[in-house]
């Protein structure tokens, strides 16, 4: 199994893959997580996707905040901010710093961001295989009528406020997919698309060159819905959604994906019992629409999830 994920829906449905996997006695999966949204701040590599997918696979992550890790303190963060460094709105825990400092020495010393992720999965026990999705350099810019900004500034410092009018990955094109990504999809027997943001999360994946088309060739490709009657689950895809002509409604973000009878990406569609009245229009798409639980309240609840989506065939 192979999952693209990115951001703390992405973590907590990696959660529910991973139980799901030892319900049936399976192999470990692999999940190829988004760094668009990396960034260098005070002189570190900043990967919040790959963390939070470590973080809650090892099961150090902050519940309450939905990100970094737990029982952390931010002694660190006030003394760069006395000094006027780095961003006052974007905090850095002591703990979560020194992730980012191993993390920056390693890439200093010359490992590639895949080598560095594998390092950093060694010291937990995961029971799951991380690739990120590039070993290059890839940040989501933000283009508003404002200008441009990195997206973490958009997202954390603004809250998505300023309307924006395209989303930028710098470089993507010139990207190639991490070591072991192409074959892990080419091997899977289905490959989920995490309830995850879809343009800024599942999107920077994709865009990296032959990742979309591999997906495309896959056995069979199974989206989950992150849209629950006509609202984000979680942060603001809605906003995102908006900015590409995109609904808020599971039907618009499957019909987003595209069946792969028409030349998209899926084979079937997991979408919440809320939004049942909905899967004729998705069943019109060409993709087979499976109706299920969605609320991620825990990691049953969310291996149930994975297993409404390996039933579809």
């Amino acid at each position: 199994m192979v999952v693209l994920a990115g951001g703390v829906g992405g973590a907590k449905f990696t959660l529910g893959v991973r139980a799901a996997l030892s319900r049936l006695g399976a192999p470990e999966a692999t999940v190829v997580v988004n760094t668009g949204d990396d960034l260098w701040l005070s002189g570190v590599r900043v990967q919040p996707d790959i963390d939070s997918v470590l973080y809650a696979l090892a099961g150090q992550n902050d519940t309450g905040r939905g990100w970094g890790r737990a029982g952390d303190t931010e002694r660190v963060n006030a003394e760069l901010q006395a000094w006027d460094a780095g961003w006052p709105w974007f905090t850095l825990g002591d703990l979560d710093l020194g992730t980012h400092l191993a993390r920056t020495g390693w890439l200093r010393e010359g490992l590639t961001v895949t080598q560095v992720v594998a390092r950093l999965s060694r010291r937990w026990p995961l029971g799951v295989r991380m690739l990120p999705m590039t070993d290059s350099e890839v940040d989501t810019h933000v283009v508003t009528a404002d200008g441009r900004m990195h997206f973490q500034e958009w997202w954390t410092r603004h809250r998505a406020k300023l309307t924006p009018l395209a989303f930028e990955n710098p470089g993507i094109a010139r990207a190639a997919p991490a070591p072991g990504v192409l074959e892990a999809i080419a091997g899977a027997d289905v490959v989920l698309l995490a309830p995850s943001n879809p343009v800024v999360s599942i999107g920077p994946i994709l865009a990296v060159p032959g990742v979309r088309d591999a997906v495309r060739a896959a056995t069979r490709v199974v989206g989950v819905a992150g849209v629950i009657s006509g609202a984000v689950v979680r942060g603001m895809a809605d906003v995102c959604l908006t900015a590409i002509g995109v609904q808020t409604r599971s039907d618009a973000v499957a019909a987003h994906y595209g069946a792969r009878s028409a030349g998209g990406l899926l084979d079937a569609w997991v979408m919440a019992e809320e939004d049942a009245d909905l899967a004729p229009a998705v069943a019109a798409l060409g993709i087979r629409p499976v109706v299920a639980a969605l609320w991620m309240t825990d990691v049953a609840a969310s291996a149930d999830i994975v297993d409404a989506a390996l039933s579809a065939d």
